[in-house]
This record gives structure tokens, sequence and C-alpha cells, in this order.
């Protein structure tokens, strides 16, 4: 019976969840497309043809078990795939919603070279979990035999919070530390309520919560406690922040009011759904009703921007991206998902200059690119395409270039900590400790601006390499004693 369940992907066709109609879903802040009917989910799970080396699986950061919990989708065990899926990942229903899976597990699909189409795998991970959520498969978290020793963690990050679930499971007290009144990070402040509904994000955390891990909400690291003082609170430490410093743009005008920061505006946006009182958006800072709105950048965080643009009445949207579609880092179907959605892609340009009247951006004066040479990482490197310059009204630019570190040393009050030239954080590649005895990193601030399934996976790794650690460090203290 297994084998009939499978083998599928010749006479059954790729089906994702139907997307509401762009109009419809322009209108709010809900995920675009519903979860899978169950037969649905059981029948696109059964399209896998359980190939003998799963490129899936080798391209997932996680190593997710995927032919084996898609197997068990398509025989209709879901219990069973879930339980699968939950031991490796610790928030797999979040990965299902937002992983770029045409980069990664879907994009090398061996049925997808075939030319008959990924099976859906994101969509099957997110079917899956948010059954086991509703169906009360969802255990609390396995705590293990106390240990007496205390780990705090630094960020309420996806590699924060895979990490202390880790290290709650065995068995040591957690403590997240986390400069946002509500943990998440950028799952809760960065990504909007479109791809992430908020309440997905919520519940993991108060299961956390649940399973005694302590967590120290509007705490800031150098303002609240040094870092020094958190190491004699705590057996050992992970930073685990991210990068939030925005990458800037050198043009003039930069400083005018109507440019803004993503994040300040994704956060703010955030914020509102929360049901906060934002004063940046009552006033119109941020809040693009009724503006002309220019987003510079062209990853996922771009698109984010630009299709929150689209919900809060923007009349405009556009786009600059200074390469081209094929050379844009973020997911192609976040590209279609915004167009569908009315935003304009301006490809192969870049900002020149903002020009203000009254102190206030009204227009961007734009130049056209071109792809040169490539660059040192392969890439055709942009360069300016003289005579070709243009205007493009504006009210309101949202600059979207991506993220740096933060200087951790000095805000963290602790010049020891040893960081590289770009300012993330250096650990040993094998302990991921850093210049600190009993400090670790994990996560993008060690590997730079990335994807929350790494995170999650630099979690899980430090978990092992912190747990090493906090057992030698007890053998070494009982035998003194």
């Amino acid at each position: 019976m297994a084998d009939q369940a499978m083998l599928k992907f010749v006479s059954r066709p790729q089906a994702y969840p139907a997307k509401r109609e762009p109009e419809l879903r322009a209108e709010d802040f809900r995920e675009i497309a519903e979860r899978y009917a169950p037969p649905t989910a059981e029948d696109q799970a059964g399209r896998c043809s359980q190939c003998g080396v799963p490129y899936c699986s080798v391209h997932c950061p996680l190593h997710n078990h995927i032919p084996d919990w898609l197997r068990l989708t398509a025989e209709g065990r879901l219990q069973e795939a879930y339980q699968l899926s939950n031991s490796t990942s610790t928030m797999p229903e979040i990965c299902g919603r937002i992983c770029p899976q045409d980069r990664l597990c879907e994009g090398n699909c061996v049925i997808e070279f075939s030319g008959h189409g990924a099976v859906t795998i994101g969509s099957v991970e997110k079917f899956i979990t948010d059954t086991a959520w509703e169906k009360g498969w969802v255990e609390p978290v396995a705590v293990g035999p106390a240990r007496g020793q205390s780990v705090g963690i630094v960020g309420a990050g996806p590699a924060g919070l895979a990490a202390a679930e880790w290290l709650r499971n065995l068995g040591y007290d957690v403590h997240v530390y986390d400069r946002h009144d509500r943990a998440g990070g950028l799952l809760t402040y960065g990504i909007p309520g479109f791809k992430l509904e908020k309440p997905v994000v919520m519940r993991r955390v108060e299961r956390l919560k649940e399973g005694g891990i302590v967590f120290h909400e509007g705490f800031e690291v150098g303002r609240d406690a040094k870092l020094d003082e958190l190491r004699e609170r705590h057996d050992a430490i992970l930073i685990a922040t991210g990068v939030y410093k925005p990458r800037a743009i050198k043009a003039p005008g930069i400083g005018s009011g109507g440019v803004v920061d993503a994040l300040d505006y994704l956060t703010t946006s955030n914020r509102i759904g929360f049901g906060d009182s934002v004063p940046a958006y009552d006033d119109g800072s941020l809040n693009a009703a009724g503006k002309n709105v220019v987003v510079v950048g062209g990853g996922d965080t771009a698109m984010d921007c630009v299709r929150t643009a689209i919900r809060q009445g923007a009349t405009s949207v556009k786009c600059l991206y200074r390469r081209d579609r094929a050379n844009m880092p973020g997911s192609q179907r976040e590209v279609a998902n915004a167009e569908e959605e009315g935003v304009e892609f301006v490809w192969l340009s870049a900002p020149a200059a903002f020009d203000e009247r009254d102190g206030r951006v009204v227009q961007v004066r734009a130049t056209g690119m071109r792809l040169g040479a490539p660059d040192a990482s392969g890439r055709r490197a942009p360069e300016t395409d003289p005579g070709n310059e243009f205007l493009l009204d504006a009210d309101l630019v949202v600059k979207a270039l991506g993220f740096d570190a933060e200087d951790l040393p000095t805000l963290f009050d602790a010049p020891e900590l040893g960081v590289t030239r770009w300012g993330t954080v250096r650990v040993d590649g094998k302990s991921m400790m850093t210049s600190l005895d009993g400090v670790f990193a994990a996560g993008d601030i060690v590997r730079g601006a990335s994807l929350v399934v790494w995170a999650i996976r630099d979690g899980r790794d430090v978990t092992e390499r912190m747990h090493a650690y906090l057992k030698a460090k007890a053998k070494a203290a009982k035998v003194a004693a």
C-alpha cells in the first residue's frame, strides 16, 4: 500500500495551496494562502519519488528527514510525520512558511529536475505542524534532569529560541535576554503577517515559557547589565543577537524626512498588527497610506516592505534594484507575489539623489545600471549606465539594503569581545566559543545576515558545543571540591 501512495509525480500535477485573489489579500495582513485540506496534502506528499539520494534533505540546512515525513503524510500517518519533522527542527511550521524553498529543498528536488515540478515540501511541512497544534500533538518542552547550571542567552530570535529549547531539553536553567518587549526577534517584528502570522510565533514563545525558560524582555545588555555581569550570573552565555544595523546609502538628500530604514518601517507595521500605539504610524512618518513609495533593495526585506506598503494603502509602490531580475537575492516567489499585488519593479536602477522640499523627500533621482564583469562572488557587478537618468515621485523612501552587525563590544561594554572586520562576533570554528571563556555566539551575529533556517541550525550546533563545555566545567568543579 505504501508503494501505491508514492511515485505519483507523473500523473499528479504539482499543486500549491490556492492563494487568495491579489485584490483581497492586499486589504489585510493575513497569510495569502490557506493550508492544504488533508486529502490534498496527502496527494501532494505522494508525489515524492523517494529517490536514493534525497537532495532536498542534503540542501536543507537542518537536514530534515523530508522524504520520510512525506511518505508518512501520504499514508495518512500525520502524527508520526509531525514527530519526525519536529525531531530536527524547533519550529517546522515557521520554516514551512518563510524558508525560500525554491532555493533550498524544492529547488533541489529530483522531480523538479525531471520537469514535473518539485514536491511542495514547504506547504506540506506547514500543514503537518499546524495540524499537530490543532490536534494537541505538540507536547510541552521536554525538560531534562536538573543539572544545577544556568545559561544566559542574549537575543530571542530564531537562533536564541532554538538553543534555549535544546538546552532546556538537556536540563539547564535557561534565561533569555532581549531588548524588545516581545520575544521572537525578526520573526515577531521584522517579517510581516502576510508571510508569518504572529500567533504562530507567539504560541512557540509561550510553549518555551511554560517549559520553564525565563524571558527577560525589554532588557538591553550594556544598559541593564554589562556582559561581565551576565557572565557572573550564569555558567555560560550565548550571544544570538542577530544583525540589526541598516546598511547605508550614500547619496545627496539621504537625511531628508520621509527616507526611512526598512526595519523601523516593518517593526512599526507589525506593532500596529499587535494593537500597539505607535506615534510614528499615526503621524504618517512610518505609514505608506496615500503616498508614492520607493523601496531601494532587492532582497526579501525589500519584498516585505513593498508588500506592506501596498496593504497600507500606498498610491504607488516602486522597487529600485541595481541588478536584473535573474540576479536579485530575494525569493522569486516573493517577487511574483509583489507583482500580483501591484508593485512595479524598476530593474537595473539605483538612487543617485533624494530631492526634498521643506525638509521632506519629494522625488528620487535615479540612474540606470548595467551588469559588468563578475565580482569576487561570481556575480556580475552592477555599474552606472551613463546618460540613463530618470525621476520618480516619492513621498516615502524605504532603505532595504540589508543589515550589518552592531558594535557589540561597545554596546555590551565588553571591549575584549573579539569581532571580525565586518563587525560580526569572532568564534572558534570548532567550539563556537568567542574570545571570552564560556561565551558562545551563533546565528547571524556570526555568519552575517542569513536565513532563519540557518539560525535554527546554528542554535542546534551551539547547543552541542555548550553542553560539552558545561559538562567539563561541572566535572572540574567536582574534582576541585
